[in-house]
């Protein structure tokens, strides 16, 4: 069969990114321009920001691309595209890119969801082995997803409210940590203890997260604390945040294995590289003689080789789109 090599783009929130993949698998080249230094005085992404760094970057990303793999447009057969979910002015900003590349080359525009592309990050590591159940959990989602096989997505149960990734920034802005704060709650929790009682969230029987309670919780032990003239103990309350949160997470997705009777769990998302995360389910997976796959770190959070990746499932399904593809800032896994 011959080999299908997919020029790939990610802009849907603050990275740029551009990658080549052959056959869903093996990465050629990845280029990400990151946005991080320019948002941190914010605290946190500003969507209008965003979009204009990726104006500004994307042809900059497309030229260093392809002299790094030192390939052209014509070594290219397909063009994979996040079409959202995301930020809606980074997410136009990728999709004109690919769409005017496709347009000038004649070349098959496959749109890939937001969410597939940070299952498909597991591919560039080791093959999928179905049936799989996917935790996918960032800054934007927290999604439980049973796959049968390639490109079938049965969502089993998602955040209600805010998304894991979004709970830990949150948390550490209350904190004074600074952005983005995920990682540093994560390494801070392992030089703490846990002892602020705090909730454990949506602890229930159903495949759903909320993460809003655990959050408020936090804001208003911190605010207490404050009015009584105390000092929090920064460390010992990420400890007490990440030991409920992980807690609850890997209870639900452990439940749904059995329940699925499923033997493949895959972790994806810019959370997936939190260690306490990645710890307790290395012992748990272990434990029940789970197969667990989790990507490298630098396939964790936002980049286009995962978009490359899934892109090549998704073309070999049949799903390419026309010009008229329009950037969706909300929607479910799979429209196409």
């Amino acid at each position: 069969m011959k080999d299908v090599v997919c020029l790939a783009i990610e802009t849907s929130c603050d990275e740029t990114s551009m990658s080549i993949i052959k056959n869903g698998s093996e990465e050629i080249a990845t280029v990400v321009f990151t946005q991080i230094d320019i948002h941190k005085k914010f605290g946190g992404v500003v969507p209008e920001i965003a979009s204009r760094s990726h104006i500004e970057s994307i042809t900059i990303v497309l030229d260093e691309l392809f002299e790094k793999a030192k390939m052209t447009i014509d070594d290219i057969d397909i063009i994979g595209v996040t079409y959202g979910p995301g930020l809606i002015g980074s997410l136009l900003i990728g999709l004109q890119a690919a769409k005017t590349t496709a347009m000038l080359t004649g070349k098959p525009l496959i749109p890939v969801h937001h969410i597939a592309g940070h299952i498909y990050a597991n591919n560039l590591e080791n093959r999928l082995q179905f049936p799989l159940i996917a935790l996918v959990v960032s800054g934007g989602h927290t999604e439980l997803i049973y796959m049968k096989e390639d490109y079938s997505f049965e969502r089993i149960g998602g955040t209600l409210d805010d998304a894991v990734g979004e709970a830990y920034d949150k948390v550490a802005k209350i904190l004074g940590l600074d952005y983005p704060g995920g990682p540093l709650v994560d390494a801070l929790s392992i030089k703490g203890k846990d002892t602020y009682d705090l909730p454990y969230p949506l602890d229930d029987k159903s495949y759903n997260f909320s993460f809003s309670g655990i959050k408020s919780a936090v804001v208003n032990i911190v605010h207490n604390e404050k009015q009584r003239k105390k000092e929090i103990r920064v460390e010992d309350m990420c400890t007490s945040f990440q030991n409920r949160v992980v807690e609850v997470i890997t209870k639900k997705t452990m439940r749904a294995l059995k329940e699925y009777k499923v033997k493949n769990l895959i972790i994806a998302g810019g959370v997936a590289a939190n260690n306490g995360l990645r710890n307790k389910f290395a012992t748990l997976c272990k434990e029940e003689k789970i197969n667990l796959s989790i990507p490298k770190i630098k396939y964790c959070t936002d980049n286009a080789a995962m978009i490359g990746a899934a892109a090549y499932y998704a073309y070999k399904k049949g799903i390419v789109a026309d010009l008229e593809l329009n950037a969706m800032a909300t929607d479910t896994l799979y429209k196409y």
